[in-house]
């Protein structure tokens, strides 16, 4: 223990100081906005100089409705509900909610569809704080996306509460994560399964058109999944999807019509309002998160069941369709009347829409004729006076907000923005108060007056919504320059524990006995630094596995020079830049998420070949050639065992091969090409991943603990490092392949291949002294090129550094219920099995590999060599991760911040820390 603690206390101090770096920086980077503890009360209205003492109004408005229906369609699309005539080219998935058409189209003034701007992230979680509260998401709520934390802050559900509105929840279970305690009665369901389509949306079937007819609620919320879920397994071009729209459309055809029936005078649903909504869209290959119009694009149709006049052009901003006679508004989603229409923190960014007024309000009526009496006007002004006052009353809300948000936060609002905002009130309040000397002028004129008077609040409120959306997330900028100063000492930690290795013990980065640097490191340097530069730009972090592959390849090329130069390895040379273009055509596969399941090879085309994947023989070799690629890695592990394997090992290995039987049996149980007995099919879907987890766990268990009953045999110790690594990795290997599905086994070959390429290659570089302490030479190029791949197998499994680039799917191999542990687990191994888990524990093969070549080398430098390595491998993760905390810390006002450089960082520093465990982890064991 002592041996190992001489090198293993630098892997410590760096993790130490990693963790510590981290968490510092996102304390002052990830902070959330500063909530305010206040709530709205009715008591408030005194305060308003929108308040006329002469008022009724016994709190801010008059309710506009008596009952309120909420329909909200996880990850609607806003082509899901827009005709397809809207758009450039009709899809099968469009024009499938027809009844929301059809009344839009049938009752323009009382029925209407509007596109829905969110802000991203535009996670469920953070879109639904953002609709019950009207404030903006901050980016630290996608943390907490899998246990949401209950709203503390005022919204829209407690001032309900607080008025005596009965609320009724059905539907995904984050409402009563969001809201504990607040419905009267509450219908929740799982919604983690993203494999289950149907439980949460039979669920709000059952109870939703039975509620319809009860008397015991005012508001009535229904959140279906199926739609959301069917995104995420199938995609947005799939029969699942197109069947989950056609029952929607069907369980709305319902819906509409229970309340049409009972939408008579004095009937249940005389005064009520359904409002049918999405919480954000989905990209076409079912992903959300980001902020990409796909994603922050969804809609909201609203129908009120009165007859209605059409609103005046001025506050109408629609685009419509040539062919028929359809209009579609585009609002902001906080610019909407579902939040509270005035409790402190709802209306921070957001107005009340006119548009959803005129749909809830309708309090006047036109004439059915052209020509407009002076009655009509009449009618108009009031209605128009009314919205003056509701829209004085949201201004004033925010304006109080912006004041005491100023004086309650830390950082706040600079004095330049507090002066404009106070003089944009001020104009907008000067407007008003002068039209009271204009009460006796013509009808013209005081309609002229009242348009006057909204548009200068559209104005206050337009600016105050912007300045918002650019500052508010508070940034401790001192608590973030000590994060990226610990994470350059543990730089210079990592430096300097390497030229110690290199002083104390021999090792040498120079080529030959003369003084000049070694081209392997000169490359490897500029390599790094190529890279970690890339990162400064949000152009090259969304091309990042592209960038990768490119520095691979070039290093490939420069490895290819020098085996021509000393004509040796040509064919381990020429294979290895072979499978730098293979990898970059499985990463731009894995741009879509459904390069990883069976979905995709039976009904997606080939980009590269040009011809259908759903031919017979294609179809035929995208279940055959996985499994050929499971029986090759599985033909190698048993040489393995004939020629160096022996006690535990060659059991580990044994069990490995019997998992890949198991791997093979589940996907031919998921086979469409063969036909097997039912029972098989039921049996492969849970029990066979679950036997292949307890192998697996079984089989690292042994390696960690059999030994510290056992004396191991030290005389071999080249051989027994050997048999060590490829024992723990043939353990992994199982898990991570099932996991990721049938591109598992071809990854896991390509990777294996590369892996034998460049060990085989770094021996051009190396050489070795001859002399009295026998000097090895290393080359950190080959280490560095692992690192290049490690990054390739990432993007070229299907995932990218974004929250939608998560294969929530793989959490649910082998379990149809969620459970937060077992989950959070699978998803790890998924998301870092190729990149971090097998890749450290897969680098002392470079050691053994390049040893079993020299006959003469000493134990001590076998030692120091791996300890070098995994030195130079957390060097060049953590050169990389500092400079991407750097580049965040520099674009913290960018407009892609949240939604691309914030999960950049996220995903590297769990990386990062995830490296810094599994190289004290793989010490340990090795050592």
């Amino acid at each position: 223990m002592w041996g190992w603690w001489r090198f293993g206390k630098w892997t410590v101090l760096i993790m130490f100081l990693h963790i510590v770096a981290v968490l510092i920086f996102t304390k002052g980077f990830l902070l959330t906005r500063t909530e305010l503890p206040h709530s709205s009360h009715c008591s408030d209205l005194s305060q308003s100089p929108c308040h006329s003492s002469s008022s009724s109004s016994s709190c801010w408005t008059k309710p506009a409705v008596d009952r309120l229906i909420i329909i909200v369609l996880d990850a609607l699309r806003f082509d899901f509900v827009a005709p397809s005539s809207f758009f450039e080219q009709k899809q099968p998935w469009m024009d499938r909610l027809k009844v929301l058409q059809r009344m839009a189209l049938e009752n323009p003034s009382s029925a209407k569809i509007f596109k829905a701007i969110a802000d991203p992230p535009t996670t469920s979680l953070q879109r639904l704080k953002g609709l019950t509260t009207g404030a903006l998401p901050t980016f630290i709520d996608v943390g907490n996306s899998f246990g949401a934390p209950a709203i503390v802050e005022d919204n829209f559900i407690k001032q309900l509460i607080q008025n005596g509105k009965r609320v009724v929840m059905m539907g995904d279970d984050t409402w009563t994560q969001l809201f504990p305690d607040h419905f009267n009665k509450s219908y929740p369901y799982p919604s983690f399964n993203v494999k289950d389509l149907d439980t949460v949306d039979n669920g709000c079937i059952e109870h939703l058109l039975p509620s319809l007819h009860q008397q015991d609620w005012d508001v009535l919320i229904a959140h279906f999944l199926g739609v959301d879920h069917a995104g995420h397994i199938y995609g947005v071009d799939s029969i699942p999807m197109i069947e989950k729209l056609d029952q929607y459309n069907a369980v709305l055809e319902k819906v509409i019509e229970e309340l049409q029936n009972q939408s008579g005078p004095g009937k249940l649903h005389e005064n009520s309002l359904l409002l049918v909504m999405g919480d954000h869209g989905q990209t076409l290959n079912g992903d959300h998160g980001g902020g990409s119009p796909e994603e922050v694009e969804t809609s909201i149709f609203a129908m009120s069941f009165k007859d209605l006049p059409y609103l005046p052009s001025e506050f109408v901003s629609s685009s419509c369709e040539p062919s028929k006679n359809m209009c579609i508004s585009s609002i902001p989603q906080c610019h909407r009347s579902l939040v509270s229409p005035f409790h402190l923190e709802g209306a921070v960014i957001g107005r009340v829409n006119p548009e959803l007024y005129a749909l809830a309000v309708g309090t006047w009526n036109l004439d059915d004729n052209k020509t407009w009496n002076n009655q009509d006007e009449t009618k108009l002004e009031e209605w128009l006076q009314n919205y003056v006052n509701v829209i004085c009353t949201n201004s004033w809300q925010v304006k109080r907000y912006i004041d005491v948000y100023s004086a309650s936060s830390v950082i706040g609002f600079s004095s330049e923005d507090l002066f404009h905002i106070s003089d944009l009130y001020s104009e907008a309040e000067e407007n008003r108060l002068n039209s009271t000397f204009y009460n006796n002028e013509s009808s013209n004129t005081s309609l002229a007056i009242l348009k006057r008077q909204i548009g200068a609040y559209f104005e206050f409120l337009s600016y105050v919504a912007e300045l918002a959306r650019s500052k508010w997330t508070e940034f401790n900028l001192k608590m973030m320059g000590t994060g990226i100063g610990i994470m350059l000492l543990s730089l210079y930690c990592h430096i300097l524990a390497i030229r110690k290795l290199n002083k104390s013990y021999g090792v040498s980065l120079l080529l030959s006995r003369d003084s000049g640097i070694s081209f392997g490191l000169l490359l490897a340097s500029f390599t790094v630094l190529m890279r970690a530069s890339s990162l400064l730009s949000n152009s090259y972090i969304l091309k990042e596995g592209k960038v990768a592959n490119f520095l691979l390849a070039t290093t490939s090329i420069a490895t290819l020079r020098f085996s021509f130069m000393k004509n040796k390895m040509l064919l381990e040379a020429a294979t290895f830049l072979l499978l730098t273009f293979i990898f970059r055509i499985a990463i731009e596969v894995g741009l879509y998420k459904q390069a990883s399941t069976s979905q995709f090879m039976s009904a997606s085309s080939s980009w590269v070949l040009g011809i259908s994947i759903s031919e017979s023989l294609w179809t035929f070799m995208a279940e055959i050639v996985p499994i050929l690629a499971l029986i090759i890695l599985g033909c190698f592990l048993y040489k393995a065992i004939s020629s160096y394997c022996w006690g535990i090992a060659k059991c580990v290995i044994m069990g490995t091969i019997l998992s890949y039987l198991l791997i093979a049996l589940h996907w031919i149980s998921e086979s469409n090409i063969l036909d097997l007995a039912h029972f098989l099919k039921g049996f492969g879907k849970n029990y066979i991943p679950r036997t292949i987890y307890s192998i697996g766990l079984g089989q690292l268990s042994l390696l960690a603990f059999v030994p510290l009953f056992s004396k191991e045999e030290t005389s071999n110790y080249k051989g027994s490092l050997f048999v060590k690594t490829i024992s723990i990795l043939s353990a992994c290997s199982s898990t991570v392949i099932i996991l990721q599905g049938k591109q598992g086994a071809l990854v896991a070959l390509g990777s294996l291949l590369a892996g034998y390429c460049m060990m085989r290659l770094q021996g051009i570089e190396q050489h070795t002294v001859r002399g009295a302490a026998e000097i090895s030479i290393l080359d950190p190029l080959p280490i560095l090129q692992w690192s290049l791949l490690a990054v390739c197998l990432f993007f070229a499994t299907g995932h990218w550094c974004t929250f939608d680039g998560l294969r929530y799917g793989a959490a649910f191999i082998g379990f149809d219920e969620f459970v937060l542990i077992p989950q959070a687990i699978l998803l790890t191994i998924d998301t870092f099995g190729f990149s971090h888990i097998l890749s450290v524990f897969g680098l002392p093969l470079f050691v053994a590999f390049s040893s079993m070549f020299n006959q003469t080398e000493h134990r001590s430098l076998f030692s120091i060599k791996l300890f070098w390595i995994f030195l130079v491998y957390g060097l060049i993760t953590a050169i990389t991760v500092t400079v991407t905390i750097v580049c965040v810390a520099i674009q913290r006002r960018h407009l892609m911040v949240w939604g691309l450089f914030a999960p950049k960082f996220v995903f590297d520093v769990v990386g990062l820390i995830l490296t810094d465990v599994l190289i004290f982890m793989a010490s340990i064991y090795y050592f």
